[in-house]
């Protein structure tokens, strides 16, 4: 049997922004976002995306310059092992693969609360099942086929929020017209609403989850033509594509919230997710089926997101393999380029947590949400670590190479303050759990085990393999060297 190990480069520009997009883009934006502005105020909200994006601009540039000077390599585990430690990368990688297994969980659970509004005495998991098989069948056709459906779905999750907000500032000339929104805005208790350390710590979370696989970009670079030119256009153009409808949704949910707050759930209670801003939006307009609409929309959203994250799961798991540090088995491709055995795995794994957590789905949900936030902000230090670390190297050795086609801009100071803005929410959740009144052994596991997994998996490789910390004067800046294909 004939095997395949070298990925094909025919991806187009659009799918990349597309699917990117798609996996940001997902149940922290349609359901989490709204209740959040309501449990924690619209202030500490608007003061928390402010921080989170400019993170995320930094760590955007980061991924850019990372991915366009060193286009040979497969992904950001990679870049850990060569400008880290090998251990580093192999922790970080396996990390990120756990990271959307829980992430595609979470949004397939969400699938089975939605179809249950509809066919509520069918068991639950089953929507689960169907809903991976589905994400299954399009990741295993051929890559361009998978792209342009990816590109496909994220459309219309747009389409459907370009929808909500025209709907929305319907809405909001009409309470303005009441003049009512004047006395929402002056009132402090809603504006301020528990303004503490804590609400700050959560809504970070919240806001950060959402965002979580703009990374992906690092993943899918190697298959597109010409990386170096392209990587730029397609990181400035997802950026501001997903600020623009951030920042939109955002404005339209917090005036809407202030206005009827009494319409939004007042609890973390995933079973009423039809109860969400969107719907808020739909129910004012009058539209018929209000209810149907919201939740074929987010189940589009979902199914988006999840597409996406089994793409970024299957792949790394590959990359992974490529380098010795996963089951050689791994590396292998169908003859449409698709690493077969990685997603046959990532599939299983994601398919036995449906299972598994198939009864007290509202517990599970969150307590999944927690653990993804965790393992998706560790990646995002990774990655700062990674850049911080290859900069200095390159600086140091005084590198020739000055044909940069993408260069990370206000380094250092974004790398600092990205590094310090995510210690703060890792630790300060990490706080907030311990000094609970209720403390309990299980919570702490289910919500952490991400970085003692990470940290175990690290020293692990380091003993076995007796790894140690690149020295800058090792580091090897010859990109056109191809990776070491174990």
């Amino acid at each position: 049997m004939k095997k395949y190990t070298s990925q094909k480069k025919i991806m187009k520009i659009k799918h990349i922004i597309m699917m990117t997009i798609g996996s940001s883009i997902g149940t922290g934006l349609f359901i989490s976002l709204g209740n959040a502005i309501v449990k924690y105020g619209t202030i500490l909200t608007i003061i928390s995306y402010i921080l989170i994006s400019i993170m995320i601009y930094f760590l955007m540039n980061i991924i850019g310059e990372l991915t366009t000077l060193i286009p040979k390599y497969e992904s950001f585990t990679n870049y850990g092992s060569k400008y880290v430690e090998e251990g580093f990368g192999f922790s970080l990688g396996w990390n990120y693969w756990y990271n959307w297994v829980l992430t595609i969980t979470i949004n397939l659970v969400s699938t089975q609360i939605i179809m249950g509004y509809w066919y509520p005495q069918i068991p639950s998991y089953i929507w689960g099942i169907i809903f991976l098989t589905i994400i299954f069948s399009i990741n295993f056709l051929s890559i361009k086929n998978f792209g342009e459906i990816e590109y496909w779905l994220s459309l219309i999750k747009i389409v459907a929020i370009f929808t909500f907000l025209i709907i929305g500032s319907i809405t909001i000339i009409n309470i303005i017209q009441k003049k009512e929104i004047l006395i929402d805005w002056i009132t402090i208790k809603n504006n301020f609403y528990k303004n503490n350390i804590y609400t700050f710590i959560n809504i970070t979370t919240i806001i950060g989850f959402s965002f979580q696989g703009i990374e992906l970009i690092a993943i899918t670079a190697k298959e597109i033509k010409n990386p170096q030119k392209n990587i730029k256009k397609i990181i400035n153009k997802i950026f501001w594509i997903i600020q623009i409808l951030y920042i939109s949704v955002i404005i339209t949910i917090i005036i809407v919230t202030n206005h009827e707050k009494n319409f939004l759930i007042e609890k973390n209670n995933i079973e009423n997710i039809i109860i969400s801003p969107f719907t808020l939006i739909f129910k004012n307009s009058k539209l018929i089926n209000t209810a149907s609409i919201i939740n074929f929309i987010i189940l589009i959203a979902i199914l988006s997101s999840s597409n996406a994250g089994l793409y970024a799961s299957s792949r790394m798991l590959y990359t992974l393999a490529m380098d010795g540090k996963a089951p050689k088995i791994f590396s292998n491709l169908s003859k449409n380029g698709v690493p077969k055995y990685a997603l046959y795995l990532t599939t299983i794994i994601s398919g036995c947590y449906l299972i598994y957590y198939k009864t007290n789905i509202q517990k599970i949900y969150i307590e999944l949400i927690k653990i993804s936030s965790i393992t998706g902000f560790i990646t995002w230090l990774g990655i700062i670590i990674i850049h911080y670390r290859f900069k200095i190297g390159y600086k140091k050795l005084k590198n020739k190479n000055k044909k940069k086609t993408y260069k990370c801009k206000y380094f250092p100071i974004g790398s600092i303050f990205s590094f310090i803005l995510c210690m703060i929410i890792t630790l300060g959740q990490t706080y907030i759990t311990l000094s609970s009144n209720n403390l309990q052994l299980k919570e702490i596991i289910t919500t952490y085990m991400g970085i003692p997994l990470f940290l175990t998996n690290w020293l692990c490789y380091k003993i076995i393999f007796k790894s140690k910390i690149i020295k800058y004067n090792d580091m090897n800046f010859n990109y056109k060297k191809k990776i070491n294909k174990k």
